[in-house]
């Protein structure tokens, strides 16, 4: 009798330990940083128009620059996304253009970084714009200070 309480306490412990192991599975399953994610860009909404830049921060690359943008398009699908964003100088030239292949959707916000691009001497801030592919350039914009 005592081996076949030796051997159902291990049977017992060996499924209380594949239990907790499949019960942190599935709490690993969601990615830790979903709900900062939603904070950021807000719960899904289809009828959002544009993205929204969220930060930018540029850095000098030999004579000229790079860009790193975050954006937000909480609305990302296959069938419709982010599609893109500009550099622009307050006057509305446009100094460098970044185009995104594929949307978003699991990776809400999201950085990518561009460049080098020139930026003329006379220029000490930038603005970025996002784009969507159904509306076009819009949204909210960040304005980054040139460091020279």
């Amino acid at each position: 009798m005592g081996r076949h309480l030796v051997l159902a306490t291990a049977i017992g412990l060996s499924l209380l330990l594949a239990a907790c192991a499949t019960q942190a599975v599935t709490e690993d399953a969601t990615p830790a940083d979903s709900t900062a994610a939603e904070s950021v860009c807000g719960p899904v909404d289809a009828s959002q128009q544009f993205p929204d830049v969220i930060e930018a921060e540029l850095e000098p690359s030999g004579d000229d620059f790079s860009i790193s943008v975050t954006m937000c398009s909480p609305y990302d699908t296959p069938g419709r996304y982010a599609d893109g964003w500009r550099v622009l100088t307050p006057d509305g030239e446009v100094l460098a253009e970044h185009e995104l292949a594929h949307d978003h959707a699991n990776e809400q916000p999201f950085t990518r970084t561009r460049g080098p691009f020139p930026i003329p001497d006379d220029v000490d801030e930038v603005v970025v714009e996002g784009r969507d592919q159904a509306n076009g350039y819009g949204g909210e914009t960040v304005t980054a200070d040139v460091p020279r």
